[in-house]
C-alpha cells in the first residue's frame, strides 16, 4: 500500500506565503522615500498586483504541477519556447541583479554588527573611495561564494534557518519596543500627522511630483515579489481548489496590514526631517539607522541617561545587522546556483553548450555558475567605479533590483490569456472563469507593472540623472537582448543538428 504524504493545510500555506514574501527591510525604505504616504501605495499594490497575480500563478502551478522548470515550463506551455526562454532569462537576470545588490551591500550589516553603526562610508582600501572599496569587497565575496557553492557546500546555506529565526525576533522586537515608546510618550508621534495630507504627500522632495509618486509603485510591487515560487506547491495542498484561494486571501490581508502598520509604526520613534534631513542615510543602511534610532528613542522614553540610550541604539543596530547578515549569507549561497540550475535543467539542453549543462561531481552547473559570477563581478565593478556617491550608489542598486524583479511578471501576466486558451489541459484549480474579467484584470496588471517601470526610468531622466536611469533599466534590456540573440543562434544550431 502506498504511503500517504501529509498534505499542506490552510494555516501552513499562509505561513509559507508570508515567510516567502514579507520583508521587514522594505518598510524602512518605504518610510524613507515617502513617509506615511507610502502606505496607500502598498495597499494599492496588494489589490492590483499581489492578489490577482498570485491567483494567476496558482492556475499555472496547478496545471503544470508535473513540470520541473518552474516559470519556464509555464511560459513554454503558454506562449512557446522562444519567449519562455527570453522571459525566464530576464527572471534569472533579476536574481543576478539581486546578487549584485547583496554583494555590494552586505558590508553594511557586517559593519553594524562590529561597530554598532554603518561605518562603510569611511572604509578605504588601497587608496580607493568608500564606494569603490565596497565594490572590491563585493567582487571578492562573489568569487568566494561561487567557489564554495560549486563544490557542493550548500550545507552552509542552512545558516539561513538561523537567520529566519533572528528575523522573526527582529519583527517582534520592533513591535514591542515601538509600542512601549508610544505609550511612554503618551501617544505623541515622533513624525506628527498633519491631516490626510500626511498620507498623500511625501516629506521627501524627490517624491513630490506625480511621476515620482507613480514610480514608487515599483518599490511597492517589489515588496510583494516571490509569488512565482508558490504556484509549484499546488499538488501538495489539501483540497487545493479551496485551500489556495483562501490562503492567498488571508496572506494578502496579513501582509498588506503588516506592511501598512509597520510603516506607520516607524513614525512612533522617527522624525522624518531630523533623521533623513542630513542626507547621510541611504537605501542600503536605512534599516540599521532606524532601528538604532528606535533604541535611542526607547532609552529616552523610559528616562535613562543619554549614554545608556545610545547604548540601547547600538545594541539594536547590532542585533539588526546580525539578523540581516545571517539571512543574506544563507540566501546568497542558495541563489548562486538555485535559479540558474532550475533554468538550465528546465529548458531544452540542446539550446546550451555542453559545458553549461554539464553538472560536476557535486551536482552543480559549475561552468554556468562561473559565467554568472563573471557577469555579477562586471556589474559590480562598473557600478561601484562609476563615480557615484554612496547614496546614489545604493539607489541605483535598489532601482536595478526592483525593476529587474518586476520585469518578468510582464511575461507571466501577459502569457495568462494564452494559457487560458489551451485545450486538453488538466485544470485542478480555476479562479478566473470569465474571459472578459480575465482580460480586464490582465490589462490592469500590465498597465500597473509597465507604468511603474516606465516612470521609474523617466524620473531620473527628468532630474538629469542619466547614469541612474541607464543602470535602472539596463538589466532587463541587456539580458533580454542576450537571450534573444543566444536563442536564435542556439535554435539554428539545433535545427542543423536535427
Amino acid at each position: 500500500m502506498a504511503s500517504q504524504t501529509k498534505k499542506i493545510g490552510l494555516m501552513t500555506l499562509v505561513m509559507m506565503i508570508i515567510s516567502s514574501i514579507y520583508g521587514f527591510a522594505n518598510t524602512p525604505r518605504a518610510f524613507m522615500q515617502m513617509g506615511y504616504a507610502s502606505i496607500i501605495w502598498y495597499i494599492l499594490a496588494a489589490l492590483v498586483f499581489f492578489l490577482p497575480v498570485s491567483l494567476m500563478l496558482a492556475e499555472y502551478g496547478s496545471s503544470f504541477k508535473e513540470a520541473k522548470g518552474g516559470i519556464y515550463s509555464w511560459l513554454e506551455g503558454s506562449i512557446g519556447e522562444k519567449w519562455a526562454f527570453v522571459g525566464t532569462f530576464i527572471w534569472l537576470s533579476a536574481w543576478i541583479i539581486w546578487l549584485v545588490q547583496a554583494a555590494s551591500s552586505f558590508c553594511i550589516p557586517l559593519s553594524s554588527v562590529i561597530f554598532g553603526k554603518d561605518t562603510t562610508s569611511s572604509w578605504h582600501l588601497f587608496g580607493l573611495s568608500s564606494v569603490e572599496t565596497l565594490g572590491v569587497i563585493g567582487i571578492v565575496w562573489v568569487l568566494v561564494v561561487t567557489f564554495f557553492s560549486s563544490k557542493g557546500m550548500d550545507a552552509i546555506a542552512k545558516v539561513s534557518t538561523v537567520g529566519g529565526f533572528f528575523n522573526v525576533a527582529l519583527n517582534g522586537l520592533f513591535l514591542v519596543i515601538s509600542i512601549i515608546v508610544l505609550i511612554c510618550n503618551h501617544g505623541h508621534l515622533a513624525e506628527p500627522i498633519s491631516g490626510m495630507s500626511s498620507f498623500i504627500h511625501s516629506p521627501n522632495s524627490q517624491f513630490t511630483t506625480p511621476i515620482a509618486m507613480i514610480s514608487f509603485i515599483v518599490y511597492a510591487i517589489f515588496a510583494y515579489g516571490g509569488m512565482e515560487t508558490m504556484g509549484g506547491i499546488m499538488d501538495s495542498l489539501d483540497k487545493p481548489e479551496k485551500t489556495f484561494p483562501k490562503g492567498i486571501l488571508l496572506a494578502t490581508i496579513f501582509i498588506t496590514v503588516g506592511y501598512a502598520v509597520t510603516i506607520f509604526m516607524w513614525g512612533f520613534s522617527t522624525n522624518w526631517h531630523q533623521v533623513f534631513g542630513s542626507g547621510q542615510v541611504t537605501l542600503g543602511n536605512v534599516t540599521y539607522v532606524l532601528m538604532g534610532n528606535l533604541g535611542v528613542a526607547f532609552g529616552q522614553a523610559i528616562g535613562v541617561s543619554h549614554h545608556t540610550a545610545l547604548l540601547f541604539g547600538s545594541l539594536m543596530t547590532r542585533f539588526t545587522g546580525l539578523s540581516i547578515l545571517l539571512a543574506v549569507l544563507g540566501s546568497f549561497f542558495i541563489m548562486t546556483y538555485s535559479p540558474i540550475k532550475s533554468f538550465i535543467l528546465g529548458s531544452d539542453e540542446r539550446l546550451w553548450p555542453k559545458k553549461v549543462t554539464k553538472l560536476n561531481k557535486a551536482g552543480m552547473p559549475a561552468f554556468a555558475m562561473w559565467i554568472q559570477c563573471a557577469v555579477v563581478c562586471i556589474f559590480i565593478f562598473f557600478i561601484s567605479f562609476g563615480g557615484s556617491a554612496a547614496s546614489k550608489f545604493f539607489t541605483i542598486l535598489t532601482n536595478m533590483s526592483n525593476v529587474s524583479t518586476t520585469f518578468p511578471y510582464l511575461f507571466l501576466v501577459g502569457a495568462f490569456p494564452f494559457f487560458k486558451k489551451l485545450k486538453d489541459i488538466d485544470r485542478p484549480f480555476v479562479f478566473f472563469k470569465s474571459k472578459f474579467w480575465t482580460n480586464l484584470i490582465v490589462a490592469l496588471c500590465l498597465i500597473v507593472l509597465s507604468g511603474g517601470i516606465i516612470f521609474t526610468v523617466i524620473q531620473p531622466i527628468i532630474e538629469h540623472q542619466y547614469g541612474n536611469a541607464f543602470w535602472t533599466i539596463i538589466g532587463p534590456i541587456f539580458f533580454g537582448s542576450i537571450a534573444l540573440i543566444f536563442y536564435e543562434i542556439a535554435n539554428r544550431k539545433r535545427k542543423k543538428t536535427n
